[in-house]
């Protein structure tokens, strides 16, 4: 008798394997027509590469790489809870209807935690606009990276970059003061706050303050809001 907490052991280690093979050539030669399961299958090696530093996924990923078109990126960054991903639904919901002609791609990144190792991938949650053929949506955690982003997201914007998408935002996971990673990845990045943010001083710690292309003050019917935005 295996027990309740051995069979648990037991279905976690068979599911305890590599769902894309290190050498993914057919993959890659499907990407340049958007094949989705191209597409997810490669961002996927460029997750396990962070994770194996294997050579062959290496090379792949070079040649991604190269592949790659001159797309703009959109960054959304802010702290958590302050409606990232709602404003990006909303952007996609006006991109698809304004461009219908057009595709774009999402890459959210959650937090993971640091005590479970686990993470939500909860932005999909907030998405009510993604349910066309025109977009796709991966979501990604932090895993390791002791940021607000992934490891792998240069991979998987570059993966998303030569698979014909026409623009691609990156939504990063809640940040601090300190948090400015998005901007080295993005044509044009959104720093998302509310009013909530304390006394005026408090703008002074914020990084993204000084590198953010638009900054946007979400939830603005709370009170305080016209206040917030004066500072």
């Amino acid at each position: 008798m295996l027990g309740l907490q051995g069979m648990i052991d037991r279905m976690l280690k068979e599911c305890d394997f590599a769902t894309v093979p290190l050498d993914a050539t057919e993959q890659l030669a499907k990407l340049p027509s958007g094949d989705v399961n191209a597409i997810a299958k490669l961002i996927t090696l460029a997750e396990l590469h962070v994770d194996k530093n294997n050579q062959d996924a290496a090379g792949l990923l070079e040649q991604v790489r190269a592949q790659a078109s001159l797309i703009p990126v959109v960054g959304i960054t802010g702290t958590g809870g302050a409606g990232k991903s709602s404003l990006t639904d909303e952007l996609i919901r006006r991109f698809i209807n304004e461009l219908p002609d057009k595709k774009i791609a999402i890459l959210s990144v959650d937090p993971t935690k640091q005590k479970t190792g686990g993470a939500l991938l909860g932005d999909r949650i907030r998405m009510n606009s993604i349910f066309s053929a025109n977009v796709y949506m991966r979501s990604l955690a932090t895993r390791a990276s002791k940021s607000e982003l992934s490891l792998a997201i240069k991979d998987a914007v570059a993966v998303t970059k030569a698979a014909g998408f026409d623009m691609v935002i990156v939504e990063t996971s809640g940040i601090g003061q300190g948090d400015a990673e998005i901007a080295e990845i993005c044509d044009v990045s959104l720093y998302v706050m509310t009013s909530e943010f304390g006394a005026p001083s408090q703008l002074e710690k914020i990084d993204m303050i000084d590198f953010a292309d638009l900054i946007v003050m979400n939830k603005c019917e709370w009170k305080g809001s016209e206040d917030a935005l004066r500072q």
